[in-house]
C-alpha cells in the first residue's frame, strides 16, 4: 500500500515485534477497549513506544491515500474545520511557529515524528537499551501532532477518504487511537476539541470494531480560537 513516508518497521527479532503482534492479535477480536490496556506484565514505555509506531504507520497509509487531493491550492492552511488553524515549529528547525499549507505542515510533522522514531537515544530498538527519562512526554508530543493529521483529514478530506473507500479504516484507526490517549491520558481535551463530537459518538458505542468503523460522517468544528503547534 501506498504511504507518505517510508513505514517503520519493528526489527522482527525484538520484543517490541512480539508485543505489536499481539497487540494486533487483540485488536482482530474486535476489543478496541482491551487491544489498548497494557498487557500484564509488560513495560509501560515499552507499549508506548509500540503502539505510537503503530499509529504512525496508519496515519501514514491513511494520509498517503488522499495526497493527491490535500495540495497547497485546495488546503491552503492547516486546518481542522472553520475554527482551528494549526502554525508549525518543532522548537528545533522552525522556533517559531509559521503558517503553511496543509500538505506541508503534514510533510513537516511526518518527517519530524520519522526523526523522533529513528533517534536510539528516544526509541531504543536494542533489548536491554533504557527508555530515557521522561519518554512520556515524548510520546505525548508526538501523539498531540498525529492527531492533527486525523482531524484535517476528518474535516477536509472525509468525502474523497469515502469515495476511495477507506472510511472503514479510517473510523476504526481514529477510535482505536483516541481509545488509547485516554487510556495513558497522552492527550489534553483542549486538543481533542476539534473532534469532540465524534469522539463522544465513539466512545459512547460498544467498544468494538463494527461493521462499517462505526463513524459515518466527520463532525462540525466545536467553536474555538487558532492554535499554533507546541
Amino acid at each position: 500500500a501506498k504511504t507518505f513516508k517510508p513505514k517503520k518497521n519493528i526489527p522482527e527479532d525484538s520484543h517490541q515485534y512480539a508485543l505489536l503482534k499481539n497487540a494486533h492479535a487483540t485488536l482482530g477480536s474486535g476489543n478496541l477497549r482491551l487491544a489498548v490496556q497494557l498487557p500484564n506484565g509488560e513495560d509501560l514505555n515499552e507499549w508506548l513506544a509500540v503502539n505510537t509506531v503503530d499509529f504512525f504507520n496508519q496515519i501514514n497509509m491513511l494520509y498517503g491515500t488522499i495526497t493527491e487531493y490535500c495540495t497547497p491550492k485546495d488546503c491552503p492552511v492547516m486546518s481542522a474545520g472553520p475554527k482551528y488553524e494549526y502554525l508549525w515549529a518543532d522548537g528545533a528547525t522552525v522556533k517559531k511557529p509559521i503558517k503553511c499549507s496543509a500538505p506541508e505542515y503534514i510533510d513537516y510533522l511526518m518527517t519530524w515524528v520519522q526523526s523522533q522514531l529513528d533517534d536510539e537515544t528516544l526509541f531504543p530498538s536494542k533489548i536491554g537499551v533504557p527508555f530515557p527519562r521522561g519518554f512520556d512526554l515524548v510520546v505525548k508530543t508526538i501523539l498531540k501532532r498525529l492527531f492533527r493529521v486525523y482531524a484535517h483529514t476528518y474535516h477536509s478530506h472525509y468525502d474523497n477518504i469515502v469515495r476511495l473507500r477507506e472510511d472503514p479504516h479510517l473510523n476504526t484507526s481514529f477510535k482505536h487511537f483516541i481509545y488509547f490517549v485516554q487510556e495513558f491520558g497522552l492527550v489534553e481535551k483542549k486538543e481533542l476539541a476539534p473532534m469532540q463530537e465524534l469522539i463522544d459518538r465513539l466512545t459512547a458505542q460498544p467498544a468494538s470494531r463494527g461493521p462499517s468503523g462505526d463513524a459515518d460522517a466527520p463532525p462540525a468544528a466545536a467553536p474555538a480560537p487558532a492554535e499554533p503547534a507546541s
